[in-house]
C-alpha cells in the first residue's frame, strides 16, 4: 500500500471534488432551473480532473520517485488512480443521486421530454441510477486511459 499510496490519495481528492462538483451543479440551478443547460457545463469538470492527474503525477515524480519519472511510470500512476476512481464511482454515484441530488433523475427526464430530445420511456431508461453508474463504470477508465496518456507526457523528467 505504500507504493500506491500517492494515487490512493490522490484517487480520493478526484471523488471529492467530484461530489463538490456536483453540489455546486446543484447550488446553481443546473439539476433543476437551469437543466437544459446542464449537457454543457457539465463538461467543464473536465478541468479540475486533469489538474487532480496533474498534481497526483508531480507528486509521485517528486516523492516517490526521486524528482525523476518515465513516461511508463508516470502512465501507470494515472492508470492506478483511475482503476482507484473507477472502483469508487457507482459509490460516488449513489452518493450523488441519493443525497446530494435526488431529484436530478425526474428532471432530466421531464426537461428530456418537454424538449422533445427523448420519448418518455428512453428519458426514464437513460436517467437512472443503474444506467449513470454503468456509464461511470465505462467513462471513468476511459477518460482516465486518456488523461494519464496526455499526463504522463508533460510530467515525465530525465
Amino acid at each position: 500500500m505504500k507504493n500506491i499510496g500517492i494515487e490512493i490519495k490522490w484517487a480520493i481528492y478526484f471523488v471529492a471534488m467530484t461530489l463538490a462538483w456536483m453540489l455546486m451543479e446543484k447550488m446553481t440551478g443546473l439539476h433543476s432551473t437551469h437543466i437544459e443547460k446542464h449537457p454543457i457545463y457539465t463538461n467543464f469538470i473536465a478541468i479540475p480532473a486533469i489538474a487532480i492527474y496533474v498534481f497526483g503525477l508531480l507528486e509521485k515524480r517528486e516523492k516517490f520517485y526521486g524528482g525523476k519519472m518515465t513516461y511508463l511510470q508516470g502512465f501507470i500512476t494515472g492508470l492506478i488512480i483511475t482503476a482507484i476512481v473507477t472502483i469508487l464511482s457507482p459509490v460516488t454515484q449513489y452518493v450523488t443521486s441519493t443525497f446530494i441530488t435526488p431529484e436530478f433523475f425526474t428532471n432530466a427526464i421531464d426537461a428530456s421530454v418537454r424538449l422533445k430530445l427523448m420519448t418518455q420511456a428512453d428519458a426514464e431508461k437513460y436517467f437512472s441510477l443503474g444506467n449513470y453508474i454503468k456509464q461511470g463504470l465505462i467513462g471513468a477508465p476511459v477518460m482516465g486511459i486518456i488523461t494519464s496518456a496526455l499526463v504522463a507526457l508533460f510530467t515525465k523528467k530525465k
